[in-house]
Protein backbone atom coordinates (compact mmCIF):
# COMPACT_ATOMS: atom_id res chain seq x y z
CA UNK A 1 0.00 0.00 0.00
CA UNK A 2 1.13 3.31 -0.63
CA UNK A 3 1.43 6.31 1.66
CA UNK A 4 -1.67 8.12 2.60
CA UNK A 5 -0.63 11.29 1.03
CA UNK A 6 2.81 12.77 -0.65
CA UNK A 7 5.66 12.30 1.72
CA UNK A 8 8.83 13.39 1.63
CA UNK A 9 11.38 12.48 4.55
CA UNK A 10 14.40 14.97 4.35
CA UNK A 11 16.99 14.49 6.23
CA UNK A 12 20.54 14.80 8.25
CA UNK A 13 20.43 11.20 8.86
CA UNK A 14 20.64 7.70 7.66
CA UNK A 15 23.04 5.12 8.35
CA UNK A 16 25.38 4.58 11.58
CA UNK A 17 29.34 4.09 10.93
CA UNK A 18 31.15 1.04 11.91
CA UNK A 19 34.04 0.93 12.82
CA UNK A 20 35.98 -1.50 9.54
CA UNK A 21 36.05 1.96 7.39
CA UNK A 22 33.47 3.90 4.89
CA UNK A 23 31.95 1.00 3.86
CA UNK A 24 30.74 -0.50 7.08
CA UNK A 25 27.20 0.80 7.67
CA UNK A 26 24.09 -0.13 9.19
CA UNK A 27 20.57 1.34 8.21
CA UNK A 28 19.65 3.33 11.20
CA UNK A 29 15.94 4.11 12.85
CA UNK A 30 14.53 6.23 9.91
CA UNK A 31 14.08 3.80 7.15
CA UNK A 32 11.87 1.82 9.63
CA UNK A 33 10.09 5.14 9.64
CA UNK A 34 10.46 5.52 6.36
CA UNK A 35 8.32 2.42 5.66
CA UNK A 36 6.09 3.02 7.86
CA UNK A 37 5.08 5.96 6.53
CA UNK A 38 4.61 4.29 3.11
CA UNK A 39 2.75 1.49 4.73
CA UNK A 40 4.55 -0.90 3.08
CA UNK A 41 4.28 -4.80 3.98
CA UNK A 42 6.69 -7.20 5.57
CA UNK A 43 9.20 -6.57 3.07
CA UNK A 44 9.74 -3.26 1.49
CA UNK A 45 10.96 -1.92 -1.38
CA UNK A 46 13.52 0.55 -1.62
CA UNK A 47 15.87 2.05 -4.24
CA UNK A 48 19.24 3.79 -3.61
CA UNK A 49 19.45 6.88 -5.89
CA UNK A 50 23.23 7.59 -5.50
CA UNK A 51 23.63 10.18 -8.33
CA UNK A 52 25.14 12.65 -5.67
CA UNK A 53 28.30 11.16 -6.13
CA UNK A 54 28.27 10.01 -9.32
CA UNK A 55 26.73 6.44 -8.99
CA UNK A 56 30.21 5.67 -7.62
CA UNK A 57 30.21 1.94 -7.28
CA UNK A 58 31.81 1.76 -3.73
CA UNK A 59 28.86 3.45 -2.01
CA UNK A 60 26.32 1.17 -4.08
CA UNK A 61 28.64 -2.23 -2.29
CA UNK A 62 28.31 -0.14 0.98
CA UNK A 63 24.60 0.12 0.79
CA UNK A 64 23.98 -3.04 -0.49
CA UNK A 65 26.11 -4.63 2.37
CA UNK A 66 24.10 -2.49 4.96
CA UNK A 67 20.67 -3.77 3.75
CA UNK A 68 21.99 -7.43 3.52
CA UNK A 69 20.49 -8.71 6.84
CA UNK A 70 17.72 -6.38 6.94
CA UNK A 71 14.26 -7.26 5.68
CA UNK A 72 14.12 -4.59 2.99
CA UNK A 73 14.42 -5.31 -0.67
CA UNK A 74 17.14 -3.14 -1.66
CA UNK A 75 17.68 -1.95 -5.37
CA UNK A 76 19.29 0.79 -6.85
CA UNK A 77 19.16 3.23 -10.23
CA UNK A 78 22.25 4.03 -11.34
CA UNK A 79 22.21 6.93 -14.20
CA UNK A 80 25.78 6.42 -15.26
CA UNK A 81 26.89 5.63 -17.87
CA UNK A 82 23.62 4.62 -18.76
CA UNK A 83 20.97 3.55 -16.84
CA UNK A 84 21.11 0.25 -15.30
CA UNK A 85 17.08 -0.53 -15.69
CA UNK A 86 15.20 -0.53 -18.53
CA UNK A 87 11.96 1.04 -17.85
CA UNK A 88 13.06 3.67 -14.89
CA UNK A 89 9.43 5.11 -14.40
CA UNK A 90 7.80 1.16 -13.67
CA UNK A 91 11.05 0.19 -11.64
CA UNK A 92 10.45 3.90 -9.34
CA UNK A 93 6.62 3.69 -9.06
CA UNK A 94 7.05 -0.36 -8.27
CA UNK A 95 9.06 1.32 -4.68
CA UNK A 96 7.61 1.80 -1.49
CA UNK A 97 10.51 4.14 -0.14
CA UNK A 98 13.27 6.02 -2.59
CA UNK A 99 16.10 6.84 -0.36
CA UNK A 100 18.55 9.79 -2.26
CA UNK A 101 22.65 9.94 -0.56
CA UNK A 102 24.21 12.86 -0.19
CA UNK A 103 27.25 14.56 -2.22
CA UNK A 104 26.32 17.51 -5.17
CA UNK A 105 22.76 18.69 -4.89
CA UNK A 106 23.39 20.62 -8.05
CA UNK A 107 25.33 18.05 -10.25
CA UNK A 108 21.90 15.73 -8.47
CA UNK A 109 19.26 17.75 -9.92
CA UNK A 110 21.19 18.46 -12.84
CA UNK A 111 20.99 15.11 -13.77
CA UNK A 112 17.66 14.40 -12.98
CA UNK A 113 16.68 16.92 -15.39
CA UNK A 114 18.33 15.93 -18.33
CA UNK A 115 17.26 12.35 -17.58
CA UNK A 116 13.30 13.41 -17.10
CA UNK A 117 14.08 11.45 -13.93
CA UNK A 118 12.73 14.89 -11.73
CA UNK A 119 9.02 14.43 -13.34
CA UNK A 120 9.38 10.42 -12.75
CA UNK A 121 9.79 11.47 -9.27
CA UNK A 122 7.32 14.14 -8.70
CA UNK A 123 5.07 11.16 -10.33
CA UNK A 124 6.06 8.74 -7.50
CA UNK A 125 5.49 11.34 -4.78
CA UNK A 126 1.43 11.92 -5.78
CA UNK A 127 1.25 8.30 -6.64
CA UNK A 128 2.63 7.66 -2.65
CA UNK A 129 6.01 6.12 -2.78
CA UNK A 130 7.66 7.73 0.12
CA UNK A 131 10.67 10.12 -1.11
CA UNK A 132 13.61 10.73 1.35
CA UNK A 133 17.28 11.30 1.86
CA UNK A 134 19.90 13.15 3.39
CA UNK A 135 21.87 15.77 2.83
CA UNK A 136 22.15 16.72 -0.96
CA UNK A 137 18.80 14.06 -0.97
CA UNK A 138 17.27 16.67 1.60
CA UNK A 139 17.72 19.96 0.30
CA UNK A 140 16.79 18.74 -3.47
CA UNK A 141 13.36 18.53 -2.65
CA UNK A 142 13.36 22.22 -1.07
CA UNK A 143 13.45 25.52 -2.79
CA UNK A 144 17.21 25.29 -1.79
CA UNK A 145 20.00 25.89 0.84
CA UNK A 146 23.41 25.51 1.58
CA UNK A 147 26.13 23.44 -0.53
CA UNK A 148 29.50 23.11 -1.02
CA UNK A 149 28.54 21.72 -4.78
CA UNK A 150 30.53 24.31 -5.71
CA UNK A 151 33.88 24.13 -3.77
CA UNK A 152 34.41 23.81 -0.14
CA UNK A 153 33.27 27.64 0.84
CA UNK A 154 29.45 26.90 1.12
CA UNK A 155 27.54 28.91 -1.11
CA UNK A 156 23.90 29.19 -1.53
CA UNK A 157 21.42 27.07 -3.74
CA UNK A 158 18.75 28.04 -5.32
CA UNK A 159 17.58 25.49 -8.15
CA UNK A 160 15.73 22.98 -6.17
CA UNK A 161 12.68 21.22 -7.27
CA UNK A 162 11.02 23.09 -5.42
CA UNK A 163 8.30 21.18 -4.40
CA UNK A 164 8.42 21.96 -0.83
CA UNK A 165 8.45 25.62 -0.77
CA UNK A 166 10.91 26.08 1.84
CA UNK A 167 15.25 26.59 2.05
CA UNK A 168 16.62 23.37 4.08
CA UNK A 169 19.60 23.59 6.02
CA UNK A 170 21.40 20.14 6.94
CA UNK A 171 24.44 19.31 8.97
CA UNK A 172 23.43 22.47 10.96
CA UNK A 173 25.45 21.35 14.37
CA UNK A 174 28.75 19.81 12.74
CA UNK A 175 29.91 22.29 10.07
CA UNK A 176 29.90 25.57 11.29
CA UNK A 177 29.92 27.32 8.11
CA UNK A 178 25.86 26.10 7.85
CA UNK A 179 24.03 28.12 10.23
CA UNK A 180 25.71 31.68 9.15
CA UNK A 181 24.93 31.12 5.75
CA UNK A 182 21.09 30.02 6.20
CA UNK A 183 20.56 32.68 8.34
CA UNK A 184 22.33 35.42 5.62
CA UNK A 185 20.14 33.42 2.70
CA UNK A 186 16.74 33.81 4.52
CA UNK A 187 17.77 37.19 5.29
CA UNK A 188 18.55 39.07 2.23
CA UNK A 189 15.32 37.04 0.87
CA UNK A 190 17.51 34.73 -1.42
CA UNK A 191 15.90 31.67 0.10
CA UNK A 192 12.53 32.02 1.40
CA UNK A 193 11.32 30.84 5.56
CA UNK A 194 13.98 27.68 5.47
CA UNK A 195 13.95 24.22 7.86
CA UNK A 196 17.34 22.76 9.39
CA UNK A 197 18.37 19.63 10.81
CA UNK A 198 20.90 18.82 13.13
CA UNK A 199 23.33 15.73 12.26
CA UNK A 200 20.79 12.66 13.39
CA UNK A 201 17.77 14.77 12.63
CA UNK A 202 14.88 14.50 9.88
CA UNK A 203 11.70 16.01 8.73
CA UNK A 204 8.64 14.42 7.41
CA UNK A 205 6.02 16.17 5.12
CA UNK A 206 2.90 15.32 4.75
CA UNK A 207 2.24 17.22 1.09
CA UNK A 208 4.10 20.22 1.46
CA UNK A 209 3.41 20.54 5.56
CA UNK A 210 5.84 19.77 8.13
CA UNK A 211 4.10 17.84 10.86
CA UNK A 212 6.83 16.52 12.38
CA UNK A 213 10.76 16.55 13.30
CA UNK A 214 12.23 13.19 14.20
CA UNK A 215 16.15 12.13 15.11
CA UNK A 216 18.16 8.91 16.19
CA UNK A 217 20.19 10.11 19.07
CA UNK A 218 19.69 12.57 22.31
CA UNK A 219 20.53 16.37 22.29
CA UNK A 220 19.88 17.12 18.46
CA UNK A 221 17.45 19.38 16.91
CA UNK A 222 15.53 20.91 14.17
CA UNK A 223 14.90 24.46 13.26
CA UNK A 224 12.83 27.23 11.76
CA UNK A 225 14.78 29.63 10.45
CA UNK A 226 12.20 32.99 9.10
CA UNK A 227 12.99 36.67 8.02
CA UNK A 228 10.64 38.83 10.56
CA UNK A 229 8.52 41.92 9.40
CA UNK A 230 11.88 44.44 10.78
CA UNK A 231 14.13 42.18 7.96
CA UNK A 232 15.67 40.49 11.39
CA UNK A 233 16.56 36.92 10.97
CA UNK A 234 14.76 34.41 13.59
CA UNK A 235 15.25 30.99 14.50
CA UNK A 236 13.15 28.79 16.62
CA UNK A 237 13.62 25.02 17.81
CA UNK A 238 12.21 22.56 16.51
CA UNK A 239 11.57 19.77 19.28
CA UNK A 240 12.23 16.02 17.28
CA UNK A 241 10.71 12.63 18.02
CA UNK A 242 13.16 10.20 19.35
CA UNK A 243 13.17 7.17 17.23
CA UNK A 244 13.26 3.72 18.46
Amino acid sequence: MPASEPTILATSMGFFRGDRGPTDLRPGPVFELAAELADAGPQPRICYLGQAVGDQPTSFTAIYGAFADTRFRLSHLALFPMPNVEDVRAHLLAQDVIWVGGGSVANLVALWRVHGLDEILHECWQAGVVLGGVSAGSICWHVGGATDSFGPRLRGFTDGLGWLPYGNGVHYDSEGQRRPLMHELVGDETLPTSHCTDDGVGLVYRGTRLVEAVADREGVSAYEVSRGADGSVREAVIAPRLLG
